[in-house]
């Protein structure tokens, strides 16, 4: 993997979230990987990101190049010679750049799918979706921005969730090669989260019942970032 130190700004990120039965999970799950429990259940869900000025790290911000991304991911943990690793395992990525297609799973850790996306934005409400060229992926995001965190989370509070998913910063991609699983690590210069109240919320992948059974998977809670710096590092591939 070639990726140099990538750095940008988060113009938007939102993290919607499943909790799911680990036996659901475990299924769609390739070796080594298994599903980090909280409370009993995995988590599992959808990134919806806008990424802004991206470009090695030694270029000025006027010369990065701007996309909109979608990652299905599940939390993960699987064991090393150092102990237990926890991260995200990603299933699919889509994207709007046509770039990320190209360098992706050569340049960039992880092939990505090139989609259409659409967004609408504003201080009172956020809807982002997007469906692949070749229309078999597609997801919805709806919701508001919120001061009140859910009580039916599994989470027990915003700081709580906060906490699990700044650990996930390094995940693993899926392949054309079954048995290797691109990385990379989201290095952020603060971690800002808020919660979003999701009135829609819908993935081709999550509601597929053949992966996920009718009462597999329960809608848990939601979260969003925004102008947050960052960076992107390169990690090395993980061999089943």
């Amino acid at each position: 993997m070639l990726l140099p130190r990538m750095r940008g700004v988060i113009g938007r990120r939102i993290l919607a979230n499943y909790r799911v039965e680990p036996e659901a999970l475990q299924r769609v799950l390739p070796p080594p990987f298994r599903p980090q429990l909280v409370s009993g259940y995995g988590i599992a869900g959808i990134c919806m990101i806008r990424l802004e000025a991206v470009r090695p790290h030694f270029l000025p911000p006027m010369l990065g190049v701007g996309s909109e991304n979608a990652a299905h991911r599940i939390a993960v943990e699987w064991d090393t010679d150092a102990g237990v690793q926890q991260g995200v395992y990603i299933a699919r990525r889509d994207t709007s750049s046509r770039l990320n297609t190209l360098v992706g799973g050569w340049l960039f850790p992880g092939e990505q799918h090139h989609a259409c996306f659409r967004s609408e934005e504003s201080d009172q409400s956020l809807e982002v979706d997007f469906i692949s060229d070749d229309r078999s992926a597609y997801a919805c995001v709806l919701g508001r921005p919120s001061t009140m965190w859910t009580a039916a989370s599994v989470f027990p509070s915003l700081a709580a969730a906060s906490d699990f998913f700044a650990r996930g910063s390094l995940g693993y991609s899926l392949t054309r090669d079954p048995q290797r699983f691109d990385g990379i690590e989201l290095r952020c210069q603060h971690w800002e989260v808020a919660p979003l109240d999701v009135q829609r919320f819908e993935s081709s992948f999550f509601d597929d019942r053949r992966l996920f059974p009718h009462g597999a998977l329960h809608f848990d809670c939601a979260l969003l970032m925004r102008n947050i710096d960052h960076e992107w590092h390169g990690r090395p591939p993980l061999c089943a």
